[in-house]
């Protein structure tokens, strides 16, 4: 069995990173033996230490970085955060060796489902979305389970997100070294990430690193130009 998650999704600065974890089933209990839960809800060392463990347990770990470049190349195509997201999911899964039975999704799309239609579309693999109607009677595929709070039901998306965590913080923390400052979390909540950004909006070395359709940017810039 697989699970799916991702770390960095509403950040303003940074990739989106996501995972995808399989695990056989008769060692899936291992995961909740050594702690295993949703990234958000362990401290930034514990997830550190079960990074490690969760690579041993696991039979195949799976991580993709979503750049700015490619996430603003996308939303001025008019594709979806939603839509690359889970395009994105179906390449990495398409990697993995072996078969899956199921995949577990965290659902960013309102109607959950239709995440896992997205994925679907895009996997070259035999796949069919749990609780949508298909016409893969009879062939062996993977089923699709996309539901929303996956991350903190399924040990095995709980996985996944702490391996997105883990590995978008090394990231964050390589972009710091480049730019040879502080910038926070890299989310919109964080007044150390904001103004950072707002104090460095002519650097051409940031620009690469920020999300420039990021409605946030657009009032760092209004609040810069009225300050």
């Amino acid at each position: 069995m697989c699970g799916g998650d991702e770390a960095g999704r509403g950040a303003i600065l940074g990739p989106l990173v996501i995972s995808l974890v399989s695990i056989k089933k008769t060692s899936l209990h291992k995961l909740s033996e050594i702690g295993v839960r949703d990234s958000k809800m362990l401290p930034d060392k514990r997830r550190r230490l079960l990074y490690n463990e969760i690579v041993k347990i696991a039979d195949d770990v799976k991580v993709d970085r979503i750049l700015p470049s490619e996430i603003n190349e996308a939303m001025k195509s008019k594709i979806s955060l939603n839509e690359l997201e889970a395009i994105r999911f179906a390449r990495l899964f398409d990697t993995m060796d072996g078969d899956v039975d199921v995949v577990y999704l965290d659902s960013p799309d309102v109607a959950p489902e239709k995440f896992g239609v997205r994925f679907n579309l895009s996997s070259s693999k035999p796949t069919k979305v749990v609780g949508v109607k298909s016409d893969m009677r009879g062939v062996r595929c993977t089923r699709i389970i996309s539901e929303h709070k996956a991350d903190t039901r399924y040990p095995i998306v709980s996985a996944a997100s702490i391996i997105a965590k883990v590995t978008r913080d090394k990231e964050i923390a390589k972009i710091e070294r480049e730019l040879k400052m502080p910038i926070g979390s890299g989310y919109p909540a964080d007044q150390e990430t904001i103004g950072m950004i707002r104090e460095n909006l002519k650097n051409d070395k940031l620009k690469e690193y920020i999300r420039e359709y990021w409605s946030t940017l657009d009032q760092i810039k209004q609040k810069k130009l009225n300050f």
